[in-house]
């Protein structure tokens, strides 16, 4: 397949940024230009999404496979959000020589409920996948809304993640479902667990999707991690609160 779109912006250590769901690289548009001050960042547009042709199989073995080709061949500190997270976990386990620090960005190792496991119920998810499969562009648009919702500018950030959302195409109804799949069936759990770099974990307090109360689980699983909670910021911290994410980055690359 042509290689997956990428783009590098500054100089220093490396940083590759792995976006979420139905989302493309755009989407850190504001946040890579404040990080590229300090350090190299490598965007990536997943397969099928933003300048990124699509690919057959869209799941975690041949994702992971298909974006280590197209990133710099050295142990490079990783930051995944929503399902970005779970991608650059599963990058992390298959080229652990490629990884230097993971930054797990409102992120859940298993994204749905358990009874001893905070996440999004199975049902909520079945639902929502089925509203993608009958109405995807207002059910996506819907979701862009839950990402913000309960934050003090959820108007204004709103307004900008759609704008940035539009920017291309949306993708292939069946990579949306695919990716739904991998939300709904991936447990990176153990991985994360077996992770061998230094792992830390950003949390928005308002998140509607990957709840607050997950970070004590985390951090009993990875008891030497580095938790950060974002008081009033929902899921996307680095729209609402770039610099206290930089800040903790910072932290994470020093």
């Amino acid at each position: 397949m042509k290689s997956l779109h990428t783009e590098t912006l500054g100089q220093g250590e490396t940083i590759v940024l792995v976006h979420g769901w139905a989302m493309h690289s755009g989407i850190w548009r504001d946040f890579a230009l404040k990080l590229a001050e300090h350090y190299q960042v490598i965007l990536v547009d997943l397969p099928g999404h933003g300048q990124s042709e699509a690919i057959e199989c869209f799941d975690l073995e041949h994702i992971s496979c298909e974006i280590i080709k197209v990133v710099p061949d050295r142990p490079c500190c990783w930051l995944g959000w929503s399902l970005g997270a779970t991608i650059v976990l599963d990058i992390n386990q298959r080229f652990p020589e490629r990884t230097s620090a993971l930054v797990l960005l409102a992120g859940n190792p298993h994204f749905t409920q358990t009874e001893n496991w905070p996440g999004m119920s199975c049902e909520f998810l079945q639902a929502f996948k089925s509203s993608i499969d009958k109405n995807g562009d207002s059910a996506l648009l819907r979701f862009l809304l839950l990402q913000l919702q309960g934050t003090s500018e959820a108007k204004a950030l709103g307004i900008k993640l759609k704008k940035s959302f539009l920017q291309y195409k949306i993708p292939l109804k069946k990579t949306l479902l695919d990716g739904l799949d991998i939300l709904r069936d991936a447990d990176l759990r153990p991985a994360l667990s077996a992770a061998k770099c230094p792992v830390t974990f950003i949390l928005g307090v308002k998140d509607g999707l990957v709840p607050v109360s997950l970070g004590k689980t985390l951090h009993k699983m990875r008891p030497n991690s580095y938790l950060n909670n974002i008081e009033d910021a929902g899921h996307v911290p680095f729209l609402s609160h770039p610099q206290q994410v930089i800040n903790v980055i910072q932290k994470v690359m020093n």
